[in-house]
């Protein structure tokens, strides 16, 4: 699954690439492009550690949440436009929901009890390539129009730990790995994806959006390598999980073998030095935004043949 993104992100520039060239052959002019701007109304999901399996198509639809943007689109040739675009939301995880206590696999993680949300802002731009392409104005574009995208997006993300009290507190710089300095906030990641868009006047279209992030970094989760220990977050044998700092918290003491053993199932020496927190095939984590945009188009200046 890791080469989806690798061949679909090809797929889309190598259309483009193709259906540049065949624009200019045919003399499209400019005073067919157009510009249109963009709302979206988006809802989002990740793939990560934090999920029911950890691999890239699991996910969990219960921890879908909201998201918003702005977009601004110029459409260069028939099939070909560029879009710059501004996005929030959230996206969100919880091993007590997500994880199986009775899986062999996924109890681990139940005990893990990890409950995370991440606000994350992005910045993309990408190329869209329309399936079905329009050599008029925009006054003669199709009413239906499946497209793809590709091309390349920055982001910030905050992942913040729900504490036993309810309240959540930002992880980044807490180091809850025992990591030798904080990673980093802002992150790159490769957009794709594909939709379909529907005009519905003369100036307003609509469309229906589904693409992946797939992103550098295995910390949208705030999960992603070992245990730190005990020692190395400076917890004292014996010490109340309420006594315990936010690092040594939810480095150490949210887990279930420490907070709520179950003589049951015991989970010795889990949260030792050097045992296993995230997924061991250190693999990142992607997240997913599914939108519907209704697009406003600037009407442009259509220069009609003058008779003598």
């Amino acid at each position: 699954m890791k080469n989806i993104f690798t061949y679909s992100t090809a797929f889309v520039l190598g259309l483009g690439l193709l259906a540049a060239p065949e624009a200019d052959a045919q003399q499209f002019s400019k005073r067919k492009q157009y510009n249109s701007v963009g709302f979206s109304l988006n809802a989002m999901n990740y793939f990560g550690d934090v999920t029911p399996y950890t691999n890239f198509t699991s996910l969990r639809f219960g921890a879908t949440r909201v998201g918003a943007g702005v977009s601004i689109t110029r459409r260069f040739y028939p099939r070909v436009s560029g879009r710059f675009g501004l996005s929030y939301g959230r996206i969100s995880g919880n091993d007590a929901d997500a994880a199986d206590k009775n899986d062999p696999d996924g109890k681990f993680r139940y005990n893990r009890n990890f409950d995370f949300r991440n606000d994350i802002l992005e910045a993309s731009a990408v190329a869209v390539i329309d399936l079905i392409e329009n050599r008029n104005n925009y006054l003669k574009r199709p009413d239906f129009v499946p497209y793809v995208f590709a091309g390349v997006a920055g982001f910030y993300s905050n992942p913040k730990g729900k504490t036993a009290s309810g309240d959540y507190i930002a992880l980044a710089d807490l180091r809850t790995e025992g990591q030798a300095k904080a990673y980093s906030q802002t992150q790159f990641a490769i957009p794709f994806g594909g939709g379909i868009r529907y005009r519905i006047n003369r100036n307003f279209d609509a469309s229906l959006e589904i693409g992946w992030r797939k992103t550098f970094t295995d910390y949208l989760d705030d999960v992603g390598g070992k245990f730190a220990g005990p020692a190395a977050l400076g917890v004292t044998p014996g010490q109340p999980v309420a006594s315990m700092s936010a690092q040594q918290y939810f480095g150490y003491g949210i887990t279930r073998s420490v907070s709520s053993p179950d003589p049951a199932a015991p989970f010795t020496g889990f949260t030792n030095a050097g045992e296993q927190r995230g997924d061991s095939g250190n693999k990142t984590d992607w997240y997913i935004v599914t939108g519907v945009t209704l697009n406003y188009i600037l009407t442009p200046r259509i220069k009609n043949p003058k008779f003598r």
